[in-house]
């Protein structure tokens, strides 16, 4: 290769921010090899049953325990219960595992959507998401929390409305400020 050539091919590699170049030189022939940096596509065990545990532990198991065993009437039921939505739960998280395999595009329920629809639809779906589905999961979550913090300190009664509120409220902007 002339040394025009080098130097082209040098340039070339060097310019672009999201590739790593290396080259080799022996008398007659210089050899470039450009690789692509990019994450590692994996999902382990550990990051899955976490990602699991912390979406449904998060706050619907502290919240419907109560009801279930009120409507069941008795333990044995109520554990049948809880069995058969975690047997759902896992074919849910079965099909997303399938979905993450067979459309390997970042952005999961958006990217399997528009996937499967086209660009309206998964458009349609973020915004609902963005406006609706996260900042009501987010409440529920910190009304949750202020409940189950509060309960300490007025064992009889329960804690008032408005201080759940209040402290939900704080449990929000803390958390959105943090992220």
């Amino acid at each position: 290769m002339s040394s025009a050539q080098d130097e082209k091919m040098s340039r070339k590699s060097s310019t672009s921010c999201a590739s790593v170049s290396s080259s080799v030189s022996s008398s007659s022939t210089t050899v470039s090899i450009v690789e692509e940096i990019r994450l590692r596509q994996h999902l382990g065990l550990s990051n899955g049953v976490a990602i699991i545990v912390g979406i449904i532990v998060g706050s619907g198991i502290f919240v419907s325990p109560k009801g279930v065993l009120q409507e069941a009437g008795a333990i044995g039921p109520c554990l049948v219960i809880w069995g058969m939505c975690g047997i759902v739960c896992l074919l849910g998280a079965m099909c997303y595992g399938e979905l993450g395999t067979a459309i390997l595009k970042s952005g999961a329920d958006y990217a399997y959507i528009n996937e499967a629809y086209g660009n309206f639809p998964a458009f349609l779906y973020l915004w609902v998401a963005v406006v609706i589905i996260l900042p009501t999961g987010n409440a529920i979550s910190s009304l949750t929390f202020a409940n189950y913090v509060l309960q300490p300190f007025f064992p009889a009664c329960g804690p008032p409305g408005p201080l759940i509120s209040l402290t939900a409220a704080l449990c929000l902007s803390e958390y959105t400020s943090a992220t």
